[in-house]
C-alpha cells in the first residue's frame, strides 16, 4: 500500500484526493498539510479520510508511512517542498507549473537523481483518449512532413480572480496566463510537435487591474523539425475555448478532434479528399481507450511506476521543457529579442531573480484575500 500525503488544501487538492480514492487498495491518503489547517480538516471530513492534518509539511518528512507526496501548493513553493521530500526519499507528483524558473526545475531534477525518488509533473491532458490517439497518429508519420501548428489557450477570468493572496504577482504566482493557464497546452504542443528551436513573443495585461502579470500572450516559434507555430494565451476570451491545430503534408488534425484532408482541383483550389480522410480516421480510431483519464490517469501512471520501479510517462525533464518554453517567452517579450534553444544558466530569465528583476509589472496588486469559498475549479477546458 502506497501512503500518500497531500500538500496544500486548495481546490486542486480535491482532484488529487478523488483520484487516489479511485485507486483504493493500491494507495491511501494518510496526511494533508496546509498552513490553514481548517481547510485541510474540511478536506478530511468531506472525503471521509482516515488521515492526519498538519500545518507544516516538514512534520511529514520523516514519516515511514508516506511514500508519495502530491504537491498542490502555490508555484513559488513547489521547488523547496519537492526538494525537501525528494531528499527524504519520498516520490513526488507536483502540480503544474513545475516551478517559476529553470534554476528551480534543475534543483528538483537534481534531488530526484540524487536519491532515486520519482519526480512527475502534472500534465493531465495527455491522459485523454483523443489526445493520446493524436500523439500515436503523429508518431506513425501518417500526416507526412509537418508544416504549421497553432495552440490557442483561451480562458476568461474576472478581476476578483487575482484577489487571492498569492495570485497576480511575479514573486508568488510566477507569471500570468502563459505560466498558469497555457502551461497545459504548451506541454501538449511540445509533446506532439517536438522540441523548439527559437521563439519571439509579446505579452501584455489588457483587463486585470489587480495583477502585475500578463493576461494575453502571443508567441511565434520554429520547431527543430522545421515546422513553424503560433502559441496564443488569453484570460479575456468569453467562452474559454482551447484548440490545437497541426497541418501536415497529408492532412490536418485538430484537438478537439477533427481531421481534414484536401486535394487540389485543376485550378489549385481545394476539394475534400474523403478517402484519405477516412483512412486517417481509421488509423486514429485504432488506438484503444484509457482505463483511467486526466488526473486519475496520471496518478495511476505514477502509482504504477512506483509499484513496478519504472519511469512515469511525464517526468521532471518533461516539466522542465514546458518551463523552458515559458521562460523563453518572457525573456523574448521583456527584452524584445528572439530566444534560441536550449536556454542556459547564462540566460537572464534562467533564475527567479532574473524574472523578478526584468519582468514588467503591468499593475500594482492592491487587494488581497486569504481564501475563497470552495466552489470548484475548471481543470480541463474544452480540449
Amino acid at each position: 500500500m502506497i501512503g500518500v500525503a497531500i500538500l496544500g488544501a486548495g481546490d486542486i487538492a480535491n482532484v488529487h484526493i478523488e483520484a487516489y480514492k479511485q485507486l483504493e487498495g493500491r494507495c491511501k491518503v494518510v496526511a494533508i498539510a496546509d498552513l490553514f489547517q481548517d481547510k485541510a480538516q474540511e478536506k478530511k471530513e468531506k472525503y471521509g479520510l482516515d488521515c492526519d492534518v498538519v500545518g507544516d509539511y516538514k512534520e511529514l518528512l520523516d514519516r515511514d508511512d508516506i511514500n508519495l507526496v502530491s504537491i498542490c501548493l502555490p508555484p513559488s513553493m513547489h521547488c523547496q517542498a519537492a526538494v525537501d521530500f525528494l531528499e527524504a526519499e519520498k516520490h513526488v507528483l507536483c502540480e503544474k507549473p513545475m516551478a517559476p524558473s529553470l534554476e528551480e526545475c534543475d534543483k528538483m531534477i537534481a534531488a530526484s537523481k540524487k536519491t532515486g525518488a520519482l519526480l512527475s509533473i502534472v500534465a493531465q491532458n495527455r491522459f485523454k483518449p483523443d489526445i493520446m490517439r493524436t500523439r500515436k497518429l503523429l508518431e506513425s508519420g501518417a500526416l507526412g512532413k509537418l508544416y504549421f501548428a497553432q495552440a490557442n489557450s483561451f480562458w476568461w477570468r474576472g478581476d476578483n480572480y487575482y484577489d487571492l493572496w498569492w495570485r497576480g504577482t511575479w514573486a508568488k504566482e510566477g507569471g500570468g496566463c502563459t505560466f498558469i493557464h497555457a502551461v497545459h497546452h504548451i506541454d501538449l504542443f511540445l509533446w506532439l510537435m517536438g522540441d523548439v528551436d527559437e521563439v519571439s513573443a509579446l505579452v501584455t495585461n489588457e483587463n486585470h487591474h489587480n495583477s502585475e502579470v500578463e493576461d494575453v500572450s502571443l508567441s511565434m516559434l520554429r520547431f527543430k523539425n522545421g515546422a513553424v507555430g503560433l502559441m496564443a494565451a488569453s484570460l479575456v476570451h468569453h467562452g474559454e475555448e482551447q484548440r490545437i491545430t497541426i497541418d501536415g503534408q497529408n492532412g490536418s488534425i485538430e484537438i478537439p478532434h477533427k481531421i481534414s484532408v484536401s486535394r487540389q482541383m485543376e485550378n489549385g483550389y481545394p476539394e475534400d479528399d474523403t478517402d484519405a480522410r477516412d483512412a486517417l480516421e481509421k488509423l486514429f480510431a485504432s488506438e484503444g481507450d484509457l482505463s483511467y483519464q486526466e488526473h486519475c490517469g496520471q496518478i495511476e501512471n505514477v502509482v504504477s511506476a512506483i509499484e513496478n520501479g519504472t519511469s512515469p510517462l511525464i517526468t521532471g525533464e518533461d516539466g522542465r521543457k514546458t518551463i523552458e518554453f515559458i521562460s523563453a517567452v518572457y525573456q523574448s517579450a521583456f527584452t524584445g529579442e528572439k530566444v534560441k534553444f536550449p536556454m542556459t544558466a547564462e540566460d537572464p530569465f534562467y533564475t527567479r531573480n532574473g524574472v523578478l528583476n526584468l519582468a514588467t509589472r503591468f499593475h500594482e496588486k492592491t487587494k488581497s484575500v486569504e481564501n475563497y469559498a470552495d466552489t470548484g475549479i475548471k481543470v480541463g477546458g474544452t480540449l
